[in-house]
């Protein structure tokens, strides 16, 4: 059985990673790039608490052992299911199945100024650009006159109050507070704001009403400026103009206020829902087709408990995954199709960390509430588990141990790519 899977995030590489070595099955998995990433995590390469290579794991490594599983390093351009074969932009590939678990991209919602200046982060390289970002407008607020200018350098924007919003804005609170007062002593951070913009009238929405009141006051605790109920309208990388007419100035706009799923050329538009998701029954199936699949974010499964789609977070790509690989077994060794799994999401819980001894963490079943030094250590070591590879999760946590101590971190390195005309005339 030939399975092709598109997509080396949580579901994707999980399901080649159970059906690895297993009599009967031929792997291809695809994705853009050689390395699986974890995203969870892209705040803190962009606030410069971890490197990249720490949340980064080369894929070849993981299958080194796996004689069936082989790796493609391409981009999937278009489905062509009547003929059960997929064209990359290197090559055509043939299938029996078809695992589509591309995850999803930022979503701007069409606002081409907001794409082309504000911040995402989701992928490794836009959280190492962030930092650049950072980095370099410090350098030049020492050397800046102006004061209007001045303070539009040492000003950030965050959008969206979701985990990822209230993560980095903490952690952004957090260098403020002990990390950028040392490395720029000339700087009066004083003057420096961090804004965090929230359309619905509270952060975490997606999270109980105790997470998010304390998370709101974890982050006004730490200084950052929370206002709720406000929407960015535009950005041209200068001000921010919220809806409403109040405006921001400032040099950096993180933008972590929507996704949508990354859909190939080839799918029934009338599978795809307004969020940019692929329908699917309850066994993962694309539409009519058999054996064409979605997994994780690109999925849009209607259960009773679920009747808008599952939440679009890591733990459901997982079990979904689980799941399909249960489900493929089954079909290899032919046995009946009554036997086959639907999916049901067992939700475990949820959790958002805001900086050092602050975090949220809601578990359903019982139902429990934690916030503050016990949440956060729950969520450090739930998240230390999840890393993969033994060195990652070991200079992960030497990391977070030593950032714990000091206060500090020395990843605060900028990187320019030198024209090579210019870099021979200095030779």
């Amino acid at each position: 059985m030939k399975i092709v899977i598109v997509g080396a995030g949580f579901g994707g590489l999980r399901l080649a990673r159970k059906l690895s070595n297993k009599p009967g099955f031929e792997i291809i998995l695809i994705d853009r790039f050689n390395y699986h990433q974890f995203q969870p995590l892209f705040y803190q390469v962009a606030t410069a608490g971890l490197d990249a290579s720490n949340i980064s794991f080369p894929l070849r490594k993981v299958f080194q052992k796996s004689k069936n599983v082989k790796i493609r390093l391409a981009e999937l351009q278009k489905v062509i299911p009547e003929q059960n074969k997929i064209i990359t932009d290197t090559e055509e590939i043939s299938y029996d199945a078809l695992v589509l678990a591309m995850g999803a991209d930022t979503n701007f919602f069409g606002n081409d100024q907001l794409s082309k200046h504000a911040f995402p982060m989701k992928s490794t390289v836009e959280a190492l650009q962030l930092r650049y970002r950072l980095l370099q407008n410090f350098e030049k607020a020492l050397t800046e006159k102006d004061e209007e200018e001045l303070q539009q350098l040492m000003n950030i924007v965050v959008v969206g109050g979701g985990p990822t919003g209230v993560e980095v804005a903490g952690a952004l609170a957090e260098m403020k507070k002990y990390v950028l007062p040392k490395d720029y002593p000339e700087l009066d951070f004083s003057k420096m704001n961090i804004f965090l913009l929230e359309g619905t009238d509270r952060t975490l929405a997606s999270m109980s009403i105790k997470s998010s009141m304390q998370s709101q006051k974890y982050l006004k605790k730490l200084g950052v400026k929370v206002m709720t109920s406000s929407l960015l309208q535009d950005y041209d990388g200068k001000t921010a103009l919220l809806k409403g007419g109040k405006s921001i100035r400032a040099n950096t706009v993180i933008w972590a206020a929507g996704i949508k799923g990354n859909i190939p050329d080839g799918i029934d538009k009338q599978l795809i829902t307004r969020d940019n998701r692929i329908r699917t029954d309850r066994y993962c199936r694309v539409g009519d087709r058999q054996n064409i699949y979605a997994i994780g974010d690109l999925a849009y499964m209607v259960t009773v408990k679920y009747p808008s789609g599952h939440p679009q977070v890591a733990p459901v790509a997982m079990q979904q995954a689980d799941m399909l690989a249960y489900n493929f077994k089954t079909l290899e060794r032919k046995s009946r199709p009554d036997k086959m799994y639907q999916f049901e999401y067992k939700d475990k819980g949820s959790m958002a960390t805001v900086g050092r001894n602050l975090a949220v963490v809601d578990i359903p079943k019982p139902k429990l509430h934690f916030g503050g030094f016990f949440a956060w250590f729950i969520w450090m070591s739930l998240h230390l588990m999840l890393i993969l590879g033994v060195k990652n999760r070991f200079f992960v946590f030497c990391n977070w141990l030593y950032n714990y101590i000091t206060y500090d971190q020395n990843l605060r390195l900028i990187f320019k790519e030198f024209n090579k005309a210019e870099k021979a005339k200095t030779l």
